[in-house]
């Protein structure tokens, strides 16, 4: 990030455009940054590319036009739509494994790990397979797992889509508070809710263009 001071390990975005092949453009012009500690909402009609515009951030696609800024260093983190994991792990093996990855005890892994999972509403279920779990939990699981990997960037996609309403607003306050611990969190989502709870809010189909 260009600018003095103290380093932010937030992203900007800078006149963005993109299309598929033969498509028209999904969005152009689109420009916006979020610091460390900041909470941004991506919203706007089904197909309208918010999940491709958290892909580009992450570095997974590039954008047809303008270019994407991260902090340096940058711990992105991914949660997707559709949550994924080894079907043969229990819940606490999957909540405990970025921490193990980073070098941490097993036993203050998995310390650490029961505490997130408690404030998911998930410590019950920490032996459980995660093909045992519903939809609903395994997004709240993977939550977790993306929050123990203490990104610098957490993208998260529909995090409120296959939840309840008193799930979701615990999943949105936790949000929130990741936020505010000094990650920049962006958030794909066509929920109201969610929208309410973040500081800013991008609506991609005010930059929709036809040409």
């Amino acid at each position: 990030m260009a600018g003095g001071g103290e380093a932010t390990r937030g992203v900007e975005v800078d006149d963005l455009g993109h299309r598929f092949a033969g498509s028209p453009f999904l969005w152009r012009h689109v420009s916006f940054a979020v610091r460390d500690g900041e909470i941004l909402a991506l919203c706007g009609r089904s197909g309208c590319g918010k999940s491709t515009m958290l892909s580009i951030i992450a570095g997974w696609e590039n954008p047809t036009e303008g270019v994407v800024r991260r902090g340096e260093p940058c711990r992105i983190s991914w949660v997707f739509q559709n949550p994924y994991g080894a079907a043969w792990r229990t819940v606490l093996d999957i909540a405990a494994y970025p921490l193990l990855a980073a070098g941490h005890t097993r036993s203050y892994a998995e310390e650490q790990a029961r505490s997130i999972l408690d404030s998911f509403g998930l410590s019950a279920l920490e032996n459980r397979l995660f093909q045992e779990l519903s939809g609903g939990e395994a997004q709240r699981l993977m939550l977790v797992r993306a929050i123990n990997a203490q990104p610098d960037v957490l993208l998260v996609d529909e995090p409120t889509a296959q939840l309840d309403t008193r799930t979701a607003d615990l999943v949105n306050s936790t949000l929130s508070q990741l936020a505010r611990s000094g990650a920049a969190v962006i958030i794909a989502t066509h929920d109201p809710r969610t929208c309410e709870a973040c500081d800013r809010v991008i609506d991609l189909d005010l930059y929709a263009r036809s040409e």
